[in-house]
């Protein structure tokens, strides 16, 4: 059965169209979901071979499907994650000049709020999964393995919030930050040491469903890698 709907503007191509189609189909369905081989997809949206992959390669850049060859070959319903956003948004970035300074500026207090929400409103399995995370923290002592435990310890704060908004922000800031600025901010052993002791404390507070304290053991890790990184100084120069 052929799909047809009213072009939302004057503008609407028919690709475009066929990719606002596509996208709804694949919104409707969970993802990993077999949309459709390619022929069956030309007979839905009644379209040329050219126009639906046309559309299809609009929809597989928004992640929304996937598409196989072979034997089990066909449009699959897909969903980006923040980890998809942060690479168009780290590029864009860049290429506006920001630097970590600016970065921070704004992931600092919505580290703080996340925290705070990760104390007042955690589950039972987010305890788990803490107790798991905390349980590996002395074993990380390379530069490597505390920056994946620093990016996996924010995932796990972020998502116990409860706010995708948090999410995404601090997503940025991580991945964003430790792109920069990562290999060198561990170098140092004490720092190092230090910062597994930081770790440590933010995870106990939230565990321990302490929002004040979990708010200010988030604040002193930002006021001690503001210190490693010389933000201060990279704030004062962009005011000059």
């Amino acid at each position: 059965m052929a799909v047809h709907l009213e072009p939302r503007g004057p503008a609407e191509t028919l690709a475009s169209r066929t990719a606002r189609q596509l996208s709804q189909l694949s919104l409707a369905a969970v993802p990993g979901t077999h949309l459709g081989a390619e022929d069956e997809l030309l007979v839905r949206f009644g379209v040329s071979r050219p126009t639906l992959r046309q559309a299809a390669k609009l929809v597989e850049r928004d992640r929304l499907i996937s598409i196989r060859r072979g034997a089990q070959g066909g449009y699959y319903a897909e969903r980006p994650d923040a980890r998809d956003a942060i690479q168009s948004l780290a590029r864009f970035l860049r290429m506006k000049g920001a630097h970590l300074g600016h970065v921070i500026q704004v992931t600092r207090p919505v580290s703080e709020e996340a925290a705070v929400a990760a104390a007042r409103y955690r589950t039972a399995a987010d305890v788990e999964a803490l107790q798991a995370f905390a349980a590996t923290i002395d074993a990380r002592d390379t530069p490597r393995d505390l920056i994946a435990a620093e990016v996996e310890m924010a995932r796990l704060i972020s998502q116990m919030s409860g706010n995708p908004v948090v999410e995404l922000i601090l997503e940025i800031g991580y991945s964003f930050g430790l792109d920069e600025k990562g290999g060198d901010l561990y170098a140092d052993p004490d720092r190092r040491r230090r910062t597994r002791d930081m770790q440590r404390s933010l995870c106990n507070a939230i565990i321990d469903g302490d929002p004040d304290i979990a708010r200010l053991m988030m604040r002193r890790r930002s006021d001690q890698f503001d210190a490693w990184l010389h933000l201060g100084d990279a704030a004062k120069k962009d005011r000059q």
